[in-house]
């Protein structure tokens, strides 16, 4: 009985490991650990930046506003030039690189007294940003290979969500103490973490740039000009706005609508940074290739979309009633968020040509970029103006955009030229 009990315990701390966000050692572990450190100072500054600019500073709120929206708009011009070096220079390398640079851009902060200093420093720490984005990609795909990038970009984001958290509490301490000294802690405390991250990203092996076949046709039209493509990334990046909607527009939501008391927020951010790590990997199974990451595209648009009046009838609701609710959507909205994530990374993977991941995925996520950059203004008007009826349009978008997913995905499969072959594992565009 002693030893059944044994073996009993031992496949239950398999199955939790296995189900665990934290990779094995060896190369993930260490772009795992890398990810973590440069998160820590993502939360350092998403929670601090704002009062730093306007508090410490003296910045107009309004103009924070202004200087990041332009910001924002113009770092996405690096995605596809940095994302294409990527495909020709060693990917491990060109991140190390660039996490250097983004360590002085984020000390330059401490050099910011005006609007014009502002507005340089934040237009270089979005261009550095954007296209980071793109060589990360690329470095994933290189280090975790064909069959395991969309499980290893799962990871990370799991990673992320615990780095960020981590990040957001230790800024809590700087935003108590509210002090010229402790907003230059957190500063520099996000510098360091750039720092450590290239570090630790150096520890990876030297990788080649992506090989191209000598024999094999190249494309003329670049990412940029892959219609196909493009529209499969464009219905992707639709999908984007439930990370504005849930950062954005439901913490609104729950203080004017809903009625909740404002502590309701933290615990609803709360539940999906949790159901994120704990399950951001095990949702990512079995979107590897196109056809099933097309599938599970389609199935995020829904469930997203059967979220939506979950948050809406929560406006009127008894506070009790309505807390509840808001739990529970936020969950049933977790699970949307992970299955987008995964189908979204298979997909840029798998419908890129091979000798050119970097590109595609830096044209991939400057569409991202834009669904994020006109999402807080889309949603307010559509959901804080609109109440109810918004909400209910949200959600019809996100079921039609999910439901086209498919048939997009077997017109772009149909597209692949014979010189340039699926990797292996691939499926036949029927079986989207």
């Amino acid at each position: 009985m002693a030893v059944d009990g044994d073996a009993a315990t031992r496949r239950g701390w398999r199955r939790l490991l296995d189900a665990s966000p934290i990779p094995p050692p060896g190369r993930l572990r260490t772009l795992s650990l890398a990810t973590l450190a440069n998160t820590v100072g993502s939360g350092l500054w998403l929670a601090g930046a704002a009062l730093y600019l306007t508090r410490d500073v003296g910045l107009s709120p309004a103009s924070v506003g202004a200087g990041l929206t332009v910001a924002g708009l113009v770092g996405l011009t690096a995605s596809v030039p940095l994302g294409a070096l990527a495909d020709r220079r060693d990917p491990r390398t060109l991140r190390a690189a660039l996490q250097v640079g983004q360590a002085a851009v984020a000390a330059a902060y401490l050099l910011v007294g005006s609007f014009p200093v502002f507005l340089a420093v934040a237009v270089l720490d979005a261009l550095l940003t954007s296209g980071n984005l793109a060589v990360r990609a690329a470095l994933v795909a290189a280090v975790a290979g064909p069959r395991g990038r969309v499980h290893a970009f799962a990871t990370l984001r799991a990673v992320a969500n615990l780095g960020i958290a981590v990040g957001a509490a230790l800024a809590g301490i700087a935003l108590a103490v509210d002090t010229h000294l402790a907003y230059q802690v957190l500063v520099v405390g996000n510098a360091a973490t750039y720092l450590l991250s290239a570090a630790l990203l150096l520890r990876l092996p030297a990788g080649p740039p992506a090989r191209r076949d000598p024999a094999a046709r190249p494309r003329r039209a670049g990412a940029l000009r892959d219609g196909r493509f493009l529209a499969v990334s464009g219905a992707s990046a639709v999908l984007t706005l439930h990370l504005t909607t849930l950062t954005l527009v439901v913490p609104l939501w729950t203080v004017t609508r809903a009625g909740a008391p404002p502590p309701v927020v933290s615990a609803v951010l709360l539940t999906n940074t949790v159901l994120t790590v704990l399950l951001a990997v095990r949702l990512s199974r079995g979107a590897d290739t196109a056809a099933p990451a097309a599938r599970k595209l389609r199935r995020a648009g829904l469930v997203l979309a059967a979220a939506t009046p979950l948050y809406a009838v929560t406006a009127g609701l008894p506070t009790v009633a309505a807390v509840t609710l808001l739990l529970l959507a936020t969950a049933v909205w977790t699970l949307g968020d992970l299955w987008h994530g995964a189908a979204a990374a298979g997909l840029a993977y798998d419908l890129a040509p091979p000798a050119a991941l970097g590109a595609y995925q830096g044209a991939d996520g400057l569409l991202a970029g834009l669904a994020r950059a006109v999402g807080p203004a889309l949603l307010t008007l559509l959901v804080l103006d609109g109440g109810v009826p918004g909400w209910l349009v949200l959600g019809a978008l996100f079921a039609v955009v999910g439901l086209a997913a498919p048939a997009l995905t077997r017109w772009a499969l149909a597209n692949r030229s014979v010189d340039e072959p699926a990797v292996a594992g691939d499926r036949p565009a029927a079986a989207v």
